[in-house]
């Protein structure tokens, strides 16, 4: 299997890059912008998530978005994509997930709004997106990297994203949805002592290699 190198450029945002594609996943105050993405996944369309001016620094003549409809209608272009909708792009299989908050009305389920399942080079890597731990949780199964939110209010803090390690049973697992906004270190760490996986926590602009 060939490299994959997982970057976490703060908050929300990943780059997923492989020999042939350049992933990005919630792009916003990136790190390291440059015009090389092959696809831009958007999970929903709050301001930390869909920055159309972080697309644009990244963006070229074909890269593809696939994001919600109302991503996609704001952005002007772009694949739409609901939850348990696949979509395949430059050999790259992306599984739209729900992502919801169950009790708080910050991400309503009707919102359609989304996490990703993403298939690259033999791999699978969940990006949960903006959610609290969910019921659908239970049918996400042979992960090997969770990109999990831990920052709490608006998603889950690092008790329930042990939960959902828990029930997903990923290979391993990068905590994010802190440091900008709302969450800390302290729950990364927590999430890191806790969680009964292999967590690896980084910094903007760090990366590790599957």
């Amino acid at each position: 299997m060939s490299e994959i190198v997982m970057e976490w450029q703060g908050h929300a945002s990943f780059k997923i890059s492989t020999e042939k594609v350049k992933l990005y996943i919630d792009p916003w105050k990136l790190v390291h912008p440059a015009a090389d993405a092959t696809i831009i996944l958007v999970s929903h369309s709050h301001f930390d998530h869909y920055c159309p001016e972080d697309i644009d620094k990244i963006s070229t003549a074909d890269t593809r978005i696939i994001a919600p409809a109302d991503v996609v209608e704001q952005q002007g272009t772009g694949r739409a994509l609901k939850p348990g909708e696949v979509v395949e792009l430059s050999g790259v299989i992306v599984t739209g997930v729900v992502s919801y908050n169950p009790k708080k009305q910050f991400h309503p389920l009707e919102k359609n709004w989304l996490g990703f399942i993403i298939e690259i080079d033999d791999r699978r890597i969940y990006y949960a997106g903006d959610t609290d731990l969910t019921t659908q949780m239970q049918a996400i199964t042979n992960i090997d990297l969770a990109l999990l939110p831990v920052g709490g209010t608006y998603t889950m803090n690092a008790d329930e994203a042990a939960q959902a390690v828990a029930q997903i049973k990923p290979k391993q697992a990068i905590p994010y949805h802190w440091g900008d906004i709302v969450g800390g270190r302290e729950d990364a760490d927590k999430f890191y002592r806790i969680a009964d996986c292999k967590v690896t926590v980084l910094m903007p602009g760090e990366s590790i290699a599957l």
